[in-house]
């Protein structure tokens, strides 16, 4: 039986109209984004199985695409239809974060970063920018490195806070190995970027340091 065969409040897509997104199990939502099935499989079933072969809905969405696309029943398009939705939560959280005060909604903020840098492999440095009113200017990856760490230049931030002519910044960077504890590495280029960037009167809001699931803050730990 297919879903369309099913009764109109347990079709995914009928049952998110009705009863708002909030009532569907992650294998609902895969579904509405999978759209059809297969010979003898919903989009429900193949979506219940992506969740078994991958083991969690995050694994599934920060897989390699080539093994994504390599299970019955997907293929490029619905892989790209999957990636699509997870950019648009990222583009998501990085409007609520620029829109007013990156102070004032702290936490759009560290959904942000959280999405933008806990799957990566690599360690990367990125830096946001404010203006005098603490709103968020822009949003830039700056340095990247291996596992390991990033090389961290303190002139270059300190330039590409003066380009966007920001009064204060948020530094943030991950850790890949997903224990998000501050570093004595990570305590002393803070020092460093925040002894050349108040020779230029830019402000060190706070450093974020994402690692899984978390989001330490150097502000809230005092070391700031």
């Amino acid at each position: 039986m297919s879903i369309r065969d099913w009764p109109a409040a347990e079709r995914p897509r009928e049952k998110l109209l009705l009863l708002g997104s909030h009532a569907l199990s992650e294998a609902e939502l895969l579904a509405i984004l999978i759209r059809t099935g297969t010979r003898g499989r919903s989009a429900i079933d193949i979506a219940r199985d992506l969740l078994v072969e991958f083991g969690s809905l995050r694994s599934l969405l920060t897989a390699d695409r080539d093994k994504v696309c390599a299970i019955p029943g997907l293929g490029a398009s619905r892989y790209a239809a999957l990636q699509a939705a997870l950019e648009l939560t990222r583009r998501h959280y990085q409007q609520l974060m620029t829109t007013g005060s990156a102070l004032i909604n702290p936490r759009a903020t560290r959904e942000f970063v959280r999405m933008r840098l806990r799957d990566l492999p690599h360690e990367v440095f990125c830096c946001a920018y404010l203006d005098n009113r603490n709103r968020v200017l822009a949003f830039d990856e700056l340095f990247r490195g291996t596992i390991d760490g990033a090389s961290v230049h303190p002139r270059e931030v300190v330039k590409a806070a003066l380009a966007r002519n920001a009064a204060a910044v948020i530094l943030v960077h991950n850790h890949p190995s997903g224990i998000a504890e501050p570093s004595q590495a990570d305590e002393l280029i803070t020092r460093r970027l925040k002894e050349a960037l108040g020779l230029v009167d830019i402000r060190v809001l706070d450093h974020l340091i994402v690692g899984d699931g978390m989001c330490e803050s150097f502000a809230e730990r005092g070391l700031l």
